[in-house]
């Protein structure tokens, strides 16, 4: 079975310190927390009466981690996913772009594409080949990619990170 001790430090190796890039659509993001993320799942880290660019500030690695936990590796139920690499690259999917990272998954496997995982699908993916749907994965990954660069050129500027983080993943 997948743990999540196994997948955090390469998370970590990729998700660097606060960032406010206007041209990233994600906003103001600290080690991978956005701040729209941090408002639907985080809490008011200063005590000031609302979640703000302050409280994304003084996010912790510990806060990073409960919040991949909660919200991420539980959704994917990761702990019932019997690959570490598969696992880790589903995550991490769905950690970069929200729902897509389980709904394609899911298309891939031949299951409903409700972005819920459940039985059927944890049943599917611990029975496919996982060395070949690593690959099925990571190709339906480069062509998200592109599609986003299609979609917004403006976003170009980010591909050799995106392909970078990705490929640790093979």
């Amino acid at each position: 079975m997948a743990t999540l001790n196994l997948f955090a430090p390469k998370l970590f190796h990729w998700e660097g310190l606060f960032t406010n890039d206007p041209k990233d659509h994600g906003g103001p993001t600290n080690m991978g927390i956005t701040l729209s993320t941090w408002r639907q799942i985080g809490y008011d880290k200063d005590g000031d009466g609302d979640i703000d660019i302050d409280d994304l500030h003084q996010l912790t690695k510990d806060d990073v981690l409960e919040l991949l936990r909660i919200a991420y590796w539980n959704r994917w139920c990761a702990n019932e996913i019997n690959n570490q690499p598969l696992a880790e690259i589903l995550v991490d999917w769905l950690w970069c772009s929200g729902k897509w990272g389980i709904s394609i998954p899911q298309r891939l496997l031949g299951v409903p594409e409700d972005g819920i995982v459940g039985p059927q699908t944890l049943q599917r993916l611990n029975n496919v080949n996982p060395n070949k749907f690593l690959m099925q994965i990571y190709n339906a990954r480069v062509c998200f990619i592109l599609n986003i660069i299609k979609k917004d050129p403006t976003q170009k500027r980010f591909e050799r990170g995106w392909f970078n983080r990705l490929n640790d993943f093979l």
